[in-house]
């Protein structure tokens, strides 16, 4: 039977002598592996897909990542260096891809949340000056306006409607750039108030540095409130990011991202939960996305 631990081993050419799960993924199983080397004891980061629907589409989501962190490489963009992939578990029981471990943890409680955002700009900002040897994919939008599903508890059916109608047009011309297409808090180490890694680059693609804008804009309105959401962008251009969209344009892609998290926003505060974030109730996240849309429509 395919046994993860030794495959890393002959990756490796170590021993494994201690693997642990880490917290806050929902899309993969995250399992930190000591490996005894000759030269000492080092560090490793397994990912593996679980989810019926990652397993599915995991030989181009890995294979996507393993590329990309190779790329990453030669820039100054923290990221993990790949050790192996097995995109389609012939060596393993599911789906895996062995990276380097990277310092820091996620942050996604209140405090300091201000100075982190922050440095989220920056961060991101940086990653859209990368100009990789071999573009990404294309970006594929995550809904539509006839794939969006409207909560059914919903106390607010006209900022719905609205939103949703906003989409009904052609997507806005724009000038492409290198998305990671997954930035938001949870995809971001920090350690000693600085940030030290960037993870999950299953989703990277070439689109508008406006959707990678949108979409840890809409993480921040989640976690932090509709204003951390909304100044975002402007955070991002101070940063020296690239020129996002004009008004109505890029309202465009804030919309196209929040949409998206409809109707069950809450599941992607799972693993925020598990950090602590225990006030983050599914009712509680329904109201803060509907106020962010709102928001952005006016």
């Amino acid at each position: 039977m395919p046994d993860p631990l030794r495959w890393v081993e002959g990756l490796t050419g170590g021993t494994v002598t201690r693997a642990e799960r880490l917290r806050g993924g929902w899309t993969s199983e995250m399992r930190r592996v000591e490996v005894d080397l000759p030269h000492g004891s080092q560090t490793f980061v397994l990912r593996t897909f679980v989810d019926e629907f990652f397993v599915k589409h995991a030989h181009g989501l890995l294979t996507r990542e393993a590329k990309v962190l190779d790329q990453l490489a030669d820039t100054d963009v923290p990221a993990a260096a790949c050790v192996g992939v097995d995109a389609d578990a012939l060596y393993c029981d599911q789906p895996s891809l062995l990276m380097t471990l990277l310092p820091g943890v996620v942050h996604v409680e209140e405090a300091g949340a201000a100075d982190r955002t922050h440095e989220l700009a920056r961060q991101l900002a940086a990653i859209h000056r990368v100009k990789p040897a071999e573009r990404p994919r294309e970006y594929q939008p995550w809904t539509a306006p006839d794939r969006v599903r409207v909560p059914s508890a919903t106390g607010r059916p006209g900022v719905w409607a609205d939103a949703v109608d906003y989409l009904r047009r052609e997507p806005p011309e724009y000038e492409g750039a290198f998305l990671h297409r997954d930035f938001h808090p949870g995809n971001v180490l920090f350690d000693d108030g600085r940030i030290s890694g960037v993870v999950d680059w299953v989703e990277t693609s070439w689109g508008p540095a406006d959707l990678d804008v949108a979409h840890c804009s809409t993480a921040l309105a989640l976690l932090h409130g509709v204003e951390a959401g909304r100044e975002f962008s402007s955070l991002y251009a101070a940063a020296g990011g690239r020129d996002l969209a004009r008004a109505d344009d890029h309202r465009y892609w804030l919309l196209l991202d929040a949409l998206a998290f409809a109707p069950d926003a809450e599941k992607v505060a799972e693993p925020w939960r598990d950090l602590g974030r225990i006030d983050l109730t599914p009712e509680f996240l329904q109201d803060r996305l509907e106020l962010y849309l709102a928001s952005i429509l006016a």
